[in-house]
């Protein structure tokens, strides 16, 4: 009964309140956007006490097919959010790392244990929500309680669920407001459009149930958050955006499948050819695979290019313990697609306003990193912003704003590169330099501890630090040189050791370079910068 229950969660939309005749003159907060960043933030500023304005457009469940699995590390900023249940009485699944598959080989690679304050956060959120979501892991007789490990998974699901979940949280904070409405514009302190010097003043929205024509609402607070998604109307104004577009994934469900996976309680990776194939529990009974497609072109699904693609190209590369239920979700033919986006943050300071979530930052969706680093950038974001600052100080939230996007930098820039770098050496590119440094990603990581500790940590959430990144990855390749040169180096395999080497390096520098070489390693001195330029204004 309980399995029959789960297979259609819809969560009806929470309660919008449309009359705006007791709003005040002016919000501490509006916010734009009530996804993952929106209705977290929301939520955390409203429970402060802030009068937060929380628009979407849209408060009916969405169904996509990404934002689905939430790294340990996001899960750990969710439980200090407050907001662990979220991922409860959704059918949501614990993840505990990752089963590669290769030509018939398999690495598998469990999440890191963690110890100290994240152990203790563990533990406390996991009592609060009343499940245990860790597993005590204490040595015996060499440890005390404040060296304890736990191991924390993460959590997979239907993103729908979890979003309305959250908002349904949002909602239900006395001092937030949600409302339906589409944004239209920023508006400067004139209450007209805003123009580029000015400071943001609020939002001009159009209110679901307004006639056509109908005049647009304006929405005035101390505070613009923009957290309107991957398709952000408003980004162009604070930020200077250069979006890629590498890949498409194609998404299906594997119904009935839940334990047709190597280890029921993991992802699995197939290195597949060209690209890689994804599969993750969503559900008691259902599996998310999602297929990358490298390019800006898909097969077309209205000819039968795209069921013929997936039965052919891809089918014979999987584990044959999925390979049917792949084959049947195919012949059923609930094939979706969805371009994949790269955009690093490159933000102009405005004050009175600043992007979150995807709005401002994307990243290859292969490692699951997004909402990771939306939850972790809300939680900083409003630790900065907390009570007693007056954010009617709009010179004081400036700088704790204008700070915000350089504290953020070195702990997203690792996930953002470790997700574009990884989709790199992951996809077939002809080259046998390619290969071979895939080979030796596959390898490195069979080999454990902690030449799979320190990567899975970076993937994980858990400890993204640039500095253990690069150190990984030139392990990495400087591993797959070592392979070329036994037992005796050649000619031929220096020459290739050396490709290999310049190759990882025309895929990580160029990615650290674009998502900012001085803000990721010395981020004091983009602080610098930016406070020197919001005094002199």
């Amino acid at each position: 009964g309980g399995d029959a229950v789960a297979r259609d969660i819809l969560i009806p939309p929470p309660d919008v309140c449309q009359d705006c005749s007791a709003d005040p003159q002016t919000w501490d907060v509006v916010v734009v956007g009530a996804g993952v960043a929106g209705a977290s933030l929301a939520y955390t500023l409203g429970r402060e006490g802030r009068r937060v304005l929380l628009l979407e457009k849209n408060v009916t469940q969405p169904d996509r097919i990404v934002g689905e699995l939430l790294q340990p590390g996001g899960y750990l900023k969710l439980q200090e959010l407050g907001l662990a249940d979220c991922v409860e009485e959704i059918d949501a699944q614990e993840v505990t790392g990752y089963v590669m598959y290769k030509a018939g080989k398999e690495a598998n690679v469990k999440y890191p244990l963690v110890s100290g304050q994240m152990a203790e956060t563990a533990k406390d959120a996991a009592a609060a929500v009343g499940k245990a979501s860790v597993s005590g892991s204490v040595g015996a007789g060499e440890v005390g309680p404040e060296d304890e490990e736990v191991a924390v998974a993460g959590r997979s699901f239907h993103n729908g669920r979890f979003v309305q979940r959250l908002r349904h949280r949002a909602a239900a904070v006395p001092s937030v407001t949600l409302r339906q409405g589409t944004v239209k514009k920023l508006i400067g302190k004139s209450g007209k459009q805003w123009l580029d010097g000015e400071v943001v003043s609020g939002v001009e929205y159009r209110l679901e149930g307004d006639e056509e024509g109908a005049a647009p609402r304006t929405a005035r607070a101390h505070l613009t958050m923009v957290c309107d998604g991957m398709y952000s109307n408003l980004r162009k104004h604070l930020s200077e955006p250069t979006i890629k577009h590498p890949s498409y994934f194609v998404g299906l469900i594997l119904k009935g499948a839940r334990y047709a996976l190597p280890a029921s309680n993991q992802a699995m990776v197939v290195l597949g050819d060209p690209a890689p194939v994804l599969f993750y529990p969503i559900s008691s009974h259902e599996i998310r695979c999602l297929v990358d497609i490298p390019g800006e072109k898909l097969p077309s699904v209205a000819s039968g290019a795209m069921a013929t693609y997936l039965r052919q190209t891809v089918a014979p590369q999987l584990p044959e313990a999925v390979q049917q239920h792949f084959l049947d979700a195919v012949a059923e033919g609930a094939v979706r697609s969805m371009q994949n986006k790269t955009m690093p943050a490159h933000p102009v300071h405005h004050p009175g306003a600043l992007l979150l979530g995807d709005a401002f930052n994307m990243r290859h969706p292969l490692t699951g990193g997004g909402m990771t680093v939306a939850l972790h950038d809300t939680k900083l974001l409003c630790d900065m912003l907390r009570k007693p600052l007056d954010l009617a100080d709009s010179l004081t939230v400036a700088r704790r704003t204008a700070e915000y996007y350089t504290v953020r930098t070195p702990w997203a820039t690792t996930i953002n590169t470790l997700a574009n770098a990884l989709y790199s050496v992951f996809c077939s590119n002809g080259a046998r330099w390619g290969e071979e440094m895939r080979q030796a990603c596959f390898d490195y990581l069979r080999l454990g501890g902690l030449y799979s500790n320190g990567p899975v940590s970076l993937l994980s959430g858990l400890n993204p630090r640039p500095i253990v990144l690069i150190t990984h990855f030139f392990m990495v390749a400087l591993f797959g040189v070592g392979r070329l040169l036994l037992p005796v180096p050649t000619p031929r395999s220096i020459l290739m050791g050396v490709r290999l080497l310049w190759g990882a390096s025309l895929i990580i520098f160029p990615i650290i370079s674009a998502e900012g070489l001085t803000k990721t390693f010395a981020p004091f001195l983009s602080r610098t910068k930016q406070s020197k330029a919001i005094a002199a204004n």
